[in-house]
C-alpha cells in the first residue's frame, strides 16, 4: 500500500499537539522540586543543602526503576501501530507490577541512608537531615513509579492532557503543604525538611489516584480494562517489559548518577556551593523538562511509525523533533546568559546572611549551564527516537561511557586537581553530555535506528 508523505510542518504540529501537554506535565513535575528548593531556601541553607542531597539520592534510585515505566511508552505505541490492543493492557499492567516490586526493594536503602551519605564524604549534620527527609519521602517511591507508568500509558494513547492537569493538582497540594509543614503556618507544626517530605509523599499519592481513576473510567480507555484481574501474572509481558526497561533504567541511572555525583563532589567544596549547585541544577532541570516532553512525544511518534513499518515517517518526524528542540535550546541559552541573577534570586531569601554568596556562585554555575543546553537537548531527543524503535541496550553503554568514563573524571579533574572548583565541575558535565549527544545521534541516524531493518514492525516476544 502506498502512503502519502506527511510534511515536516505536519510532523511538527503532531509533535506539538502531543508534546505540549507532556512538556507542561514535566514542568509541573519539576515545579514540585522547585517549590521544595525555593521554600527550603527561605527556611535555611543547611535544610536546603540536605534536601538537595536527599532528593538527589531519591532521584538516582527513582530513575533506575523508572526504566520499566518508560519502556511502557514505546511498547504501547508500537502495539497500537500494529493494531494490537490486548498487548497494550498486558505491557502496561506488567510495567505497574515491576514498579511496585522495585519500590519495595529500594525502600531500605532510603531508610538507612545516613551512613551511606557520610561514607561519601558528606557533613554529618547534612547527612542526618537528608536521612530525615528520605525516611518519609522513600515511601513515595512506589506511587511515584506508578505515576510514571500511567503517564507513559496515557501519553502513548495521546491522552497527555489529563496527565498535565493531574500533575498541576499535585503541584498545588505540594505548595500548600510545604507552606504549612515546613514553616508551621496555618496552625501546623514546624517540621522543616520532614514537612517537605510529607508534602512530597502526599502529592505523589494524590497524583497516582487521579491518573488511575482517569485510566479506569474514561470512556475512550475503558475498553482496555487496565485494572481488571490486576493480580494475575502475565510472565511473557513481564519479561518483555523487563528486557526493554532495565537498559533504560541504567541509562537514566548513568545520567542521573552523573548529576548526583556532581552534588556529592560539590558537597566537598562547601555547603554554600552545594546550595548554589542545587539551585542551578533545578533551573537546568526545568529547561530539560521541555526537551524531555518533546522527546517523549518523539518516542510515541517513532513507536507508531515503527509498529506500522513506516520508515519515512520515522525519519521525517525525527528531523522535525530535532528542529523544535534546537529552537527551545537557543531560548534557554539566551535566558541563562542574560538574566541569571534574577533567576537564581527567586530561590533565595535576601535577608539570609549566606544569600549573597549563594547568589554569586549560582550565577557562575548558571552561565556554565548555558554551555550544555544544546548538548542536553540532542541527547534527550536521540534517546527518544531510539526508544521508539525499542533500541535500548547500546544506548545504555553509550550513556555509561559518556557520563562515567568522560563526564565524572573530567568533572573531578577540573574541579580539584586543576583547581577550577565548582565551575570546573560543571564543565565536566558539559563534556559528558556533548559526547553522549554525538554518539546517540550517530546510533540513530547511522546505526540501528534507520539503517538495519527494511521492516520496522517490532514483534512482541
Amino acid at each position: 500500500m502506498t502512503r502519502s508523505r506527511i510534511t515536516y510542518a505536519a510532523h511538527a504540529r503532531a509533535l506539538l499537539a502531543l508534546g505540549v501537554p507532556l512538556v507542561g506535565s514535566h514542568l509541573a513535575q519539576a515545579a514540585l522540586h522547585v517549590s521544595d528548593t525555593v521554600m527550603l531556601g527561605w527556611y535555611g541553607v543547611a535544610p536546603l543543602a540536605a534536601v538537595v542531597l536527599g532528593s538527589s539520592t531519591f532521584f538516582t534510585l527513582f530513575v533506575l526503576g523508572a526504566g520499566f515505566a518508560i519502556a511502557v511508552m514505546p511498547m504501547v505505541a508500537n502495539a497500537l501501530g500494529r493494531g494490537d490492543e490486548v498487548q497494550v493492557r498486558r505491557d502496561t499492567r506488567m510495567g505497574l507490577w515491576l514498579s511496585i516490586l522495585y519500590g519495595a526493594v529500594v525502600l531500605p536503602v532510603l531508610w538507612w541512608s545516613r551512613p551511606i551519605l557520610e561514607a561519601m564524604g558528606q557533613e554529618p549534620e547534612i547527612a542526618a537531615l537528608a536521612q530525615d527527609y528520605l525516611r518519609i519521602a522513600g515511601f513515595g517511591m512506589i506511587p511515584a513509579l506508578l505515576v510514571m507508568v500511567l503517564k507513559s500509558y496515557l501519553s502513548a494513547l495521546e491522552h497527555a492532557g489529563f496527565v498535565l492537569w493531574g500533575t498541576l493538582a499535585g503541584v498545588a497540594l505540594n505548595v500548600a503543604l510545604n507552606w504549612a509543614l515546613i514553616f508551621g503556618n496555618w496552625g501546623a507544626p514546624e517540621l522543616g525538611v520532614r514537612g517537605a517530605a510529607i508534602a512530597t509523599l502526599a502529592t505523589q499519592l494524590l497524583t497516582v489516584a487521579l491518573l488511575a481513576a482517569y485510566a479506569a473510567a474514561h470512556r475512550d480507555l475503558r475498553r482496555f480494562t487496565l485494572f481488571a484481574r490486576f493480580w494475575r501474572a502475565d510472565w511473557p509481558a513481564f519479561a518483555q517489559v523487563f528486557r526493554l526497561g532495565w537498559p533504560i533504567g541504567l541509562t537514566g541511572l548513568a545520567e542521573g548518577g552523573l548529576f548526583s555525583a556532581s552534588s556529592i563532589m560539590m558537597g566537598w567544596v562547601g555547603t554554600v556551593e552545594l546550595a548554589a549547585h542545587g539551585i542551578a541544577l533545578q533551573v537546568a532541570s526545568v529547561a530539560f523538562m521541555v526537551h524531555l516532553g518533546l522527546s517523549n512525544a518523539a518516542t510515541v511518534r517513532a513507536g507508531r511509525a515503527a509498529g506500522s513499518g513506516n520508515a519515512e515517517a520515522l525519519r521525517d518526524g525525527a528531523i522535525a523533533a530535532i528542529a523544535l528542540s534546537f529552537l527551545v535550546g537557543l531560548v534557554m541559552v539566551t535566558l541563562f546568559l542574560t538574566v541569571p541573577a534574577q533567576i537564581v534570586g527567586l530561590f533565595l531569601d535576601a535577608t539570609n546572611p549566606s544569600a549573597p554568596d549563594v547568589l554569586a556562585f549560582g550565577i557562575v554555575l548558571l552561565a556554565t549551564a548555558a554551555l550544555f543546553q544544546l548538548f542536553d537537548a540532542m541527547q534527550a531527543m536521540a534517546l527518544g527516537f531510539l526508544r521508539g524503535v525499542q533500541d535500548t541496550r547500546i544506548p545504555m553503554w553509550i550513556a555509561a561511557f559518556s557520563y562515567w568514563i568522560v563526564g565524572v573524571p573530567v568533572s573531578y579533574a577540573l574541579a580539584f586537581p586543576m583547581g577550577f572548583g565548582g565551575p570546573g565541575l560543571w564543565l565536566g558535565l558539559t563534556a559528558g553530555l556533548a559526547v553522549a549527544a554525538a554518539l546517540l545521534m550517530t546510533r540513530f541516524w547511522w546505526g540501528r535506528g534507520l539503517r538495519t531493518r527494511p521492516s520496522l514492525a517490532i514483534p512482541q516476544r
